[in-house]
């Protein structure tokens, strides 16, 4: 079984192909990075990996699910870290946790205590990096997906997420 299986699937957006026919296997546990052509390929491909946007073509499928028919099944197995930082200057670390906890459905205090030890294992990463991170894998995601992380936190990033899938994305040149 994968986590993770895209077959010859492409996505599109406004009639122009962003990531073009795509096939990957990801089993449980594995890391993959993958090397894309642009930027926003790259997001593209992430987006589609985390069940946030739904494969114009081909087929994606999370776990056992397909997004374009279950994406909250798939929701509750992916997590996405996304490129851009968090602006940290709109909002407080406090609300953050507890927005997260209440998205997932965790509570505050096992939250609080959760992402204090993810931030811990990812020590040295600016908070508006290291929350996303932490926030994503509060739920312990079987899959999680980062969107063109900076090469010198991907090594923090492994060992906070040591027990589940990994797919990065990056552009090329920089994998």
């Amino acid at each position: 079984m994968y986590i993770l299986r895209m077959r010859d699937a492409s996505y599109r957006r406004r009639g122009e192909t962003i990531v073009a026919p795509t096939s990957l296997d990801l089993a449980p546990g594995t890391r993959m990075t993958r090397a894309c052509g642009s930027a926003r390929e790259a997001e593209g491909l992430a987006m589609m990996a985390a069940a946030l946007a739904r494969a114009s073509a081909g087929s994606v499928t999370i776990g056992e699910y397909d997004p374009r028919v279950q994406p909250v099944h798939c929701k509750r197995i992916a997590a996405f870290v996304p490129h851009d930082p968090l602006p940290l200057s709109h909002i407080d670390a406090a609300r953050y946790v507890a927005y997260r906890a209440a998205l997932w459905d965790v509570g505050v205090e096992t939250a609080r205590a959760r992402i204090a030890s993810l931030l811990a294992r990812l020590e040295g990463v600016h908070e508006a990096f290291a929350y996303p991170i932490a926030g994503a894998l509060l739920p312990s995601p079987q899959l999680l997906v980062v969107d063109r992380p900076q090469a010198a936190i991907v090594p923090q990033i492994l060992a906070a997420a040591d027990d589940c899938a990994i797919l990065i994305t990056q552009t090329e040149g920089r994998a």
